[in-house]
């Protein structure tokens, strides 16, 4: 389909399905609480009937919830928003999942979430907005493709080899670059597919708190369609147990005053002194407090403060530091990278906290959009597109359209929650963040990859500047899988074939980024 002669938005609703489960949630629920009091293991066709209208009530009333961890339910989700997700179904730690990737998926079709509550001009309004956008996302795609191709080519010498398969292998590197920079004037409300797995404890708590989030009207229709998909498995498990939706209107959330302002936003930008993320807040003694812990994890009073982190950090002296998986939390001596704490805030664009938000053990406290987006465009500009005139200039007038959007439908009657769905991708984020070291390194070794999306590898540089020169023993040893890999074992990448073609190891953390 050639995006210029676009003219309808495809929205089914929503798709829900319950495509894997335990076999007996409710029950093996039960069975795991009647195992705490038995001289064996408890098996979930061992539950009477009497037993689950008892000790259901019972565990959940008396706050014992680890039952219900047991029962697990992998969904297959589709035609939702990126908006839906990012504010209630990622926001926060205990899921899993696997999306359907803008940076790597092309979006020829405008398929996007059309709330069922408007009509006539507000839907009219919308769907123009949001096909405009499709369309000036075609555009930029088609723009920027050339240009990150000759990126490219000067990148990786590709005049100076032969062989056809080099050549495609940069063209689709070039296309999908191209992609993933148009994609920041795709709006929130595009649809998104993804498999979701959550605990029953977890489905209760969304089902509870669906109202509460950015995206309430959409997340009340998904996750009750989750809940009907369990309780046509077992109608038990929302029998016995569990809490009403709470109404949206009875939070504090909900109750806390407006606080979108230009002023506001230009202070947190002032604050953050010219970067992505600033370090706010820290451990003080956190290098005496990590080495003081290795001490006491390994029974060595006399080690030094350098020998205990060496034990902890150097790849030479620690293989953990090699590991392909991340087993660091499985470790007692790595653990002890848990008494060390940072807090950053940072500014990013919706489609890159979208990914960030995924390093669940980094948790951030993520804004409100209703109460916080101006009234004037808000946006994050992606390098690539701020390089090149007609780029920026498309660019710009895209996400002027979006906020113009927004006010019309606002001055229509449109709820907020729903006229937030016309803005982009690009729309700008402004938060807190906070990990303890264990959990940052991890983060920092994906994140400082030239792979990485390109908003969030400069948020993490700045971050490892940051705590390099406020705890240096701390950080010799950190940075992308082929710096800490460097000198101890091949590869040295652990891209295979997506290697960014860059000595990355050889100067790091003095590296150039150009795409």
């Amino acid at each position: 389909m050639e995006l210029s002669t676009l003219s309808t938005v495809v929205d089914a609703g929503p798709s829900v399905q319950l495509r894997n489960s335990s076999e007996l949630p409710y029950d093996g629920a039960i069975a795991a609480a009647r195992t705490c009091y038995a001289s064996r293991v408890i098996a979930a066709d061992e539950i009477t009937d009497g037993q689950r209208a008892r000790i259901g009530p019972l565990t959940w009333q008396g706050g014992h919830h680890t039952v219900y961890q047991h029962a697990t339910f992998e969904f297959a989700l589709s035609g939702i928003s990126r908006q839906l997700v990012w504010s209630v179904l990622h926001s926060f730690p205990f899921y899993n999942t696997e999306q359907q990737s803008q940076r790597y998926v092309k979006l020829d079709e405008p398929a996007a979430h059309v709330p069922p509550a408007l009509a006539g001009a507000a839907r009219a309004l919308y769907t123009r907005s949001i096909l405009d956008a499709w369309r000036a996302y075609g555009e930029l795609t088609r723009r920027l493709e050339p240009q990150v191709m000759a990126i490219l080519s000067e990148l990786w010498r590709l005049p100076e080899r032969r062989g056809k398969a080099f050549g495609r292998s940069v063209r689709r590197e070039a296309e999908k670059k191209a992609i993933e920079t148009a994609r920041y004037v795709i709006p929130v409300a595009c649809h998104t597919a993804m498999v979701y797995t959550v605990s029953g404890i977890t489905l209760h708590r969304l089902r509870r708190m669906a109202a509460v989030g950015g995206a309430s009207a959409e997340a009340t229709c998904v996750i009750e369609q989750m809940v009907q998909e369990v309780r046509r498995l077992d109608p038990h498990f929302f029998e016995f147990i569990g809490e009403a939706p709470l109404p949206g209107d009875e939070t504090p959330e909900f109750r806390a005053p407006p606080g979108a302002s230009a002023e506001t936003a230009q202070r947190f930008d002032q604050s953050l002194e010219g970067r992505r993320s600033k370090l706010v807040d820290w451990s003080a003694r956190a290098p005496q407090v990590v080495a003081e812990a290795v001490r006491h994890v390994l029974g060595q009073p006399g080690l030094s403060d350098a020998e205990a982190t060496a034990l902890l950090l150097d790849p030479a002296r620690n293989p953990y530091r090699l590991e392909q998986m991340n087993v660091l939390s499985h470790s007692p001596l790595m653990r002890a990278l848990n008494h060390a704490h940072y807090t950053f805030r940072k500014k990013l664009s919706h489609t890159a906290d979208s990914q960030d938000q995924r390093h669940r053990m980094v948790p951030g406290s993520r804004p409100l959009l209703t109460r916080t987006v101006p009234a004037a465009p808000d946006v994050i500009e992606p390098a690539l597109i701020a390089a090149d005139p007609d780029c920026r200039r498309l660019f710009r007038e895209t996400v002027e359209a979006q906020w113009h959007a927004r006010a019309e439908l606002l001055r229509l009657g449109v709820e907020p929650e729903l006229a937030l769905y016309v803005l982009p991708n690009a729309l700008a984020l402004r938060f807190e963040e906070s990990g303890s070291l264990l959990h940052l390194l991890h983060k920092w070794t994906i994140r400082t990859c030239l792979n990485a999306q390109r908003e969030i590898y400069e948020a993490s540089m700045d971050e490892i500047e940051q705590v390099r020169e406020l705890h240096p023993q701390l950080m010799a040893h950190v940075g992308p899988p082929c710096v800490v890999r460097s000198g101890h074992v091949r590869p040295r990448c652990t891209e295979s074939n997506h290697f960014c073609g860059v000595p990355v190891w050889k100067s790091f953390p003095a590296i150039e980024r150009h795409v």
